[in-house]
């Protein structure tokens, strides 16, 4: 029983699409670890010097670790299940999801701050400079040093580019689940640039108002960013991801052979650059399955296909007959009238 069972595997079809290299996932693990360390830092720095500058921003590097930990939860739960059959096409829309969570969260801190700025554009509340700008200095160069540890090429990256920057100029087909957290350190580097900018004009020339007004001008920002991650998330999780040209190229390579027609398309992402595709061909001339699959070829980012070909019984108006010159493939030759 257990050398039919091996046998068997040899023949199933490997559904783990799109898990991405787990160099991500370890520089996500050690983003995580450098955020818990600052906050930890700030809010015992804080608590012991009694400045509440140090103590908010620790906990708002408390929020920001658990952004974060949805990307590295993302991660294992994806590589985790990706042999588990109970995903019909396997976990790489985990990533695609955990971003469309991010981009939510992003957009709730870019609503926070916009009613924080507002309130104290109202309201103007006493600024401790050096506390503030301090703060400021060190979240910078924290998120700083984070970018760079998540934008770090992983293995292949640059040859995985390189092969399908011919197959499509579809953008936003990455990993959504990396850019997600890249954005969320990226975001709260600005609005550390942005804060040392507005604490500096306040301490120079006292315009207390420029503050609250560069935090609404970082919290539209961060929702124009939020607001793009979340559209191309969610067309990706709605099977709307794939660009119209790419579905064209497809339809035309199987009708450009014998008589071929496309009576039904379906493309869409399976998380990543990953595609999958089924179709249905009606053909008078109907050919073996490897014939129909190495049209594929053309198309290196689909990843799994489902062909059906459907033999049409009506009188065909082409004869084909095959090529002297060119063993297995066949020449139109148009019927007599």
């Amino acid at each position: 029983m257990e050398l039919h069972t091996k046998q068997l595997d040899k023949w199933m079809h490997d559904h783990s699409f799109s898990i991405q290299d787990d160099r991500a996932e370890r520089r996500t693990r050690w983003v995580v670890f450098l955020t818990a360390a600052t906050m930890a830092a700030e809010i015992i720095a804080g608590w012991l010097s009694g400045s509440m500058a140090l103590l908010a921003d620790g906990w708002h590097m408390g929020t920001h670790m658990f952004a974060l930990g949805i990307t590295l939860f993302a991660y294992r739960f994806a590589r985790r299940h990706r042999d588990n059959p109970a995903f019909s096409f396997g976990t790489g829309k985990v990533n695609s999801l955990a971003g469309f969570t991010s981009s939510i969260v992003l957009a709730i801190v870019a609503l926070g701050m916009i009613g924080e700025s507002v309130s104290r554009l109202i309201s103007p509340v006493e600024i401790h400079f050096w506390q503030a700008f301090i703060v400021a200095c060190i979240g910078f160069l924290v998120n700083i040093l984070s970018a760079w540890m998540l934008h770090l090429p992983g293995r292949g990256e640059h040859a995985h580019h390189h092969e399908h920057q011919h197959d499509d100029h579809q953008h936003g087909h990455g990993d959504h689940n990396l850019k997600a957290a890249f954005l969320h350190v990226v975001t709260d580097a600005l609005t550390s640039v942005l804060a040392m900018v507005a604490l500096l004009t306040v301490h120079f020339w006292g315009l207390r108002w420029v503050d609250p007004a560069v935090g609404i001008l970082g919290a539209l920002v961060i929702a124009v960013w939020a607001y793009g991650l979340l559209k191309e998330t969610a067309r990706t999780l709605l099977d709307a991801g794939v660009d119209l040209k790419t579905i064209d190229r497809i339809k035309q390579r199987f009708e450009a052979e014998a008589d071929n027609r496309v009576a039904d398309l379906h493309v869409w992402s399976l998380g990543g650059p990953a595609l999958s595709v089924a179709l249905t061909i009606v053909t008078h001339y109907p050919r073996p399955p490897a014939y129909y699959r190495q049209m594929l070829n053309d198309f290196p980012r689909i990843q799994h296909s489902t062909i059906e070909v459907v033999e049409c019984k009506d009188e065909a108006c082409v004869r084909f007959e095959q090529n002297p010159d060119k063993p297995g493939q066949v020449s139109d030759v148009p019927l007599e009238t």
